[in-house]
């Protein structure tokens, strides 16, 4: 391996460790590794991650920063050198950064260029956790400590012996001001570097309090130092000096507001006249609380490092865009309208990626924050007159569908109550009418969607069949909003009736998805590996699946039983071909299905995520079983290469997490999970109302990996699914495992899960 990995790190590499048992620990958040998924870059991804130092759901993040300012690839596990300690809202490298500046301390000469004043650094040297970053800065001879509070975060600097100490402020380009106070020991200043999706007035304030005076003080304009105390300019920053004694530890305590300097002052007080280890104390308790609501025992070393480190990645978006104003009372500056409003605001999460199971995942543990979501939802919707389809921090322009449908949706049938649920009702039948002011935000081709029944191939709206999928789920979810509601009758039929869109791209020459023309005929030629084109990152043999609510439906198109479990094996023994002339060059979508050795099967995205518990709605549930193992097993490992794509701000980690407990939301907007197989011996689950859910498999092990029989409550249980509401009143699930599968049961048709055209022949 080209690479050094660290002790602690290596010490994960091994598959053959024993079983470990967390019984004897509470302090969860230790089996976290921020590292994994670090390793990566633009043409590949193994997970497009960044080590994030904050808060569950934190309004601000910190991070070591290896690239240069303004790359989205801002940490690299690949990188040997650090150029600052970067304040950041990235959701994830492809969307990029706002509301960033960075922090430096250097010795000897001044040097306020990101390149000059950069040091050399090793992972040997370097501890990352949720809840504290420390890192030796070898050209500097400086060790920086980070811990975070939700709006505010404390360094900790230990210098050498040197009256040549500073701290560099970089405040970014496009636009930034600092202003030194040197009798207050403090800097101030503002960000208004972005990567879209902000209004014109966005600005991230910033303070920066230190424990000494300052021996010099100097502020910076586009890298020219000047003898000023105050700049604002296209790219400002400062730097201050410092005499220090060997070993010297020099304090600074960091917060910033989307609001005014004054909040900032406020968001301040987060961490009082708290010391830096108490404020790390808490933060690490913060974590081991919420962490420790899912409690797994009986698995290796490694399989509890990854499920802990998927649990922390599912906690961390979509994040908190709101702040505490001087009454306590919740306030937010609107990235919508760029006013400062009453209300919950959250950001930085795409619903493409999320609502198959990070939403999902916080209504079942979660639900109380999920309620506070929804109302920001509604507060978008009001602020800017269109759900957010991705949002960071406002209105973003990619990815497909409107799945905020979905995340709606679900959110009120699992019971979420007490937001203004008439306002994001009125929204989602919006978004089905219209299109919006760009394409991700509507439904780009809503009218020939409505009309045809299908977007067409041959009228210039790309991804056009995948877009046809999407909105004949999200109409499904609607139609059961619809329901729960109590709308009127033919506004539910409408519904109903346009959920089964899907039928519309069905070709039964191929037995796949196709695009299709506006007059009726399949777009021709078709090349099922042929990936974008008439699908979004992915190919006809991905979204194929993508019926989500109605997998008998088409069960029914593929000729039955046996011709769909077929078609679905073939996605594992086919070849990793691809044709990439859609997009001129192999994305790193591509390349990460190539190179995962499992056929077309492209867990790296999100389109096929859910495709392998289809095979309990055909009576094969064993293969479900297999393939999940599998997937767990050899594209999920607690290393900087751990993932096999994109982690996309939760989602990749909830599907882990939901999986290694034993089931999935495959169709969210209903009350069922899809069983598919424990990883653990046994994983406690402290249900936000009190209640507990109790998953037991003792004799699981790497042999023993099907399922022969489930008692949930002490009652044989052959059904495929598991009920939301039951598992919400508190539930003992026991499964009783083997090496060899068991093909009586999970057979029968009455125990498939649930599918819109069951449910209509009822």
């Amino acid at each position: 391996m080209k690479k050094a990995f660290s002790l602690a790190l290596a010490v994960v590499l091994s598959v053959t460790l024993p079983e470990h048992s967390l019984a004897q620990s509470t302090d969860w958040v230790e089996y976290v590794n921020p590292l994994i998924g670090t390793d990566s870059k633009p043409s590949l991804s193994n997970g497009n991650t960044y080590p994030a130092i904050a808060l569950p759901w934190g309004m601000n993040f910190w991070m070591p920063q290896t690239g240069k300012m303004g790359d989205g690839w801002a940490y690299t596990y690949a990188a040997d050198k650090i150029r600052g300690f970067k304040q950041t809202h990235q959701p994830s490298p492809w969307m990029n950064d706002y509301g960033q500046f960075s922090i430096m301390p250097i010795t000897g000469k001044q040097r306020i260029d990101e390149n000059e004043r950069a040091s050399w650094y090793s992972h040997k040297a370097e501890i990352a956790k949720p809840y504290y970053y420390s890192v030796y800065l070898a050209d500097h001879d400086v060790t920086t400590e980070i811990t975070p509070t939700e709006r505010a975060s404390y360094f900790r600097f230990t210098f050498p012996k040197t009256d040549s100490s500073f701290v560099v402020v970089d405040a970014f380009d496009k636009g930034s001001y600092v202003k030194i106070l040197p009798k207050e020991q403090k800097i101030i200043g503002y960000t208004t570097r972005n990567s879209g999706g902000v209004p014109a007035n966005f600005k991230n304030y910033f303070i920066i309090s230190f424990n000494k005076p300052f021996t010099s003080a100097q502020t910076w304009s586009d890298k020219l130092v000047r003898n000023d105390l105050e700049s604002q300019s296209a790219h400002s920053g400062a730097i201050i000096g410092f005499k220090t004694a060997k070993g010297e530890q020099i304090q600074a305590r960091v917060a910033s507001s989307f609001i005014s300097f004054e909040q900032a002052e406020r968001n301040l007080g987060e961490i009082g006249a708290d010391s830096f280890d108490t404020i790390r104390q808490k933060a690490k308790g913060a974590w081991n609380k919420e962490l420790g609501r899912i409690q797994a025992e009986g698995g290796t070393l490694a399989q509890m490092q990854t499920f802990y480190s998927c649990l922390y990645r599912s906690l961390l978006f979509p994040r908190k865009f709101y702040e505490l104003d001087a009454a306590k009372k919740v306030v937010h500056y609107s990235p919508y309208n760029g006013q400062v409003l009453p209300g919950y605001m959250f950001t930085d999460t795409g619903f493409w990626d999320t609502f198959r199971s990070m939403f999902p995942f916080l209504n079942l543990m979660y639900p109380s924050l999920n309620v506070q979501m929804q109302e920001g939802l509604a507060n978008a919707y009001k602020e800017g007159g269109w759900l957010p389809e991705w949002a960071s921090p406002g209105l973003r322009n990619t990815m497909i569908g409107s799945n905020s449908a979905s995340v709606i949706a679900d959110a009120y049938l699992k019971g979420g109550r007490g937001y203004d649920i008439t306002t994001l009702y009125e929204a989602v039948l919006k978004n089905s009418e219209k299109e919006g002011p760009m394409d991700a935000v509507g439904r780009r081709g809503a009218t020939y969607y409505n009309e045809l029944g299908y977007v067409p191939y041959d009228v210039k709206i790309n991804e056009n069949a995948a877009r046809t999928l999407e909105y004949a789920y999200d109409d499904f979810a609607i139609y059961q909003l619809a329901k729960a509601l109590k709308r009127p009758q033919n506004e539910i039929d409408r519904f109903a009736k346009r959920c089964q869109n899907y039928r519309n791209l069905f070709d039964p020459a191929t037995g796949l998805m196709r695009g299709k023309n506006k007059d009726g005929s399949f777009q021709s030629p078709f090349n099922p590996f042929k990936w974008g084109d008439a699908f979004t990152e992915g190919n006809s043999w991905h979204y194929t699946w993508s019926v989500f609510h109605d997998v008998q439906g088409l069960v029914s198109l593929m000729g039955g039983r046996q011709k769909f479990i077929a078609k679905l094996d073939s996605v594992f023994t086919l070849p990793p071909v691809y044709d990439e002339s859609y997009y001129g060059s192999v994305i790193h979508e591509i390349r990460e299905m190539q190179i995962a050795n499992m056929g077309q099967y492209a867990h790296g995205n999100q389109p096929i995520q859910h495709m392998i518990y289809l095979y309990n709605y055909a009576g094969e549930p064993w293969k479900t079983q297999y393939w999940l193992r599998e997937v767990m097993n050899r594209l999920y490992l607690p290393t900087p290469d751990g993932y096999c794509g994109d982690e996309d701000n939760g989602q990749t980690s909830a599907w882990y997490v939901f999986t290694a407990m034993g089931f999935y939301p495959v169709c969210p907007a209903t009350d069922q999970y899809v069983i598919g197989a424990p990883l653990f011996k046994k994983v406690s689950l402290k249900l936000e109302n009190g209640k507990q859910l109790v998953i037991n498999a003792a004799n699981n092990s790497a042999q023993n990996r099907y399922i022969t029989t489930l008692q949930v409550n002490g009652k044989s249980h052959t059904k495929n699914w598991l009920s939301h509401r039951e598992l919400m009143n508190g539930a003992v699930l026991n499964f009783t495992m083997s090496a060899t599968p068991n093909p009586q049961r999970g057979t029968k048709t009455e125990d498939f899960p649930y599918s819109f055209s069951t449910e209509i022949r009822k």
